[in-house]
């Protein structure tokens, strides 16, 4: 109620009684008014970007992305696919990092397919502990390598539609695999991925299958696998989940969801992690050209 309405006495309202503000405020427009300012609003609105403006925003953002990350690269220790294989299955529900200090241990008492097949279940559970869900876990690691001993001769197949039918493996896992050890092209759509391209707008499916298949849309297939890369590597870095680094992210300018984190310059680059903020990376072996320092065995940090 305004200081010049009346109140159901009949009596003007006097500035600072309860319920008022002391201001005069301005009736709704109505009718011609109400007209001329909802085209106004329309007007000043911004438009709806085009998909062409989206795929050549989407595409400058990936260009961007590969100047800041010229080193991304899988962050899992490995040296052939089937460690890569293991690696990854073991990666769900945990950290790159835990599965790097786990793996060598591993990998040391079963180096092949065969080997891991004919483990002692209790044995491998102690080992895989550390990277949680370790009985599940090693249930799948046992079907899967006896799967490769009795269906592939002990070798990682390299087709997706195999390797979808081993125990503990689906898509994501599947192109992680295609990619980095084998060459073909696949988009790996995990939680920093999915989340990344949504607040990029590229998409707003929530299902990992038809955002893969969307996003393959918009790239050509020579750039899915290390797209992937570096859009993992920005969100690990600095589009974190819960306070993205918006002030110190790079690609600022494209990104139609700048302001969602810290926008101050200085306070966004406390929040930077692993090289971006001068800590250690996930890998215990990190490739040559990574400009961080690699990550500490267990027990050591």
């Amino acid at each position: 109620m305004s200081s010049s309405t009346p109140g159901k006495s009949g009596k003007k309202a006097k500035t600072g009684e309860p319920g008022t503000t002391g201001k005069i405020t301005k009736a709704a427009p109505v009718g011609k008014a109400a007209a001329t300012d909802r085209t106004a609003a329309k007007r000043n609105a911004p438009k709806a970007e085009s998909h062409l403006a989206m795929v050549r925003r989407a595409r400058r953002i990936n260009r961007e992305l590969a100047e800041v990350y010229p080193y991304a690269h899988p962050e899992l220790d490995f040296r052939n696919p089937f460690e890569l294989l293991v690696a990854t299955v073991l990666s769900a529900q945990t950290t790159d990092l835990r599965v790097n200090q786990t793996t060598p241990a591993l990998f040391a008492a079963y180096p092949t397919p065969e080997d891991m097949a004919a483990a002692v279940p209790e044995k491998m559970e102690e080992i895989l502990r550390p990277t949680g869900f370790f009985r599940a876990k090693t249930k799948s690691l046992l079907g899967l390598s006896a799967a490769l001993r009795d269906e592939f001769g002990g070798e990682v197949p390299g087709r997706l539609e195999d390797l979808v039918k081993l125990p503990g493996v689906g898509r994501k896992t599947a192109n992680v695999v295609l990619g980095n050890a084998f060459g073909v092209p696949g988009i790996t759509v995990d939680t920093h991925f999915g989340r990344l391209v949504r607040r990029w707008k590229w998409t707003d499916e929530e299902d990992p299958v038809k955002v893969e298949a969307v996003v393959a849309g918009i790239f050509p297939k020579s750039e899915w696998t290390m797209l992937s890369h570096r859009v993992v590597f920005h969100g690990r870095r600095i589009c974190h989940a819960r306070k993205p680094a918006c002030g110190a992210c790079p690609i600022a300018p494209l990104c139609p969801s700048y302001g969602e984190g810290e926008t101050d310059p200085e306070k966004a680059s406390k929040l930077l992690k692993y090289e971006m903020g001068g800590y250690p990376g996930q890998r215990l072996s990190p490739p040559a050209d990574y400009p961080g320092e690699p990550a500490p065995t267990l027990g050591d940090g």
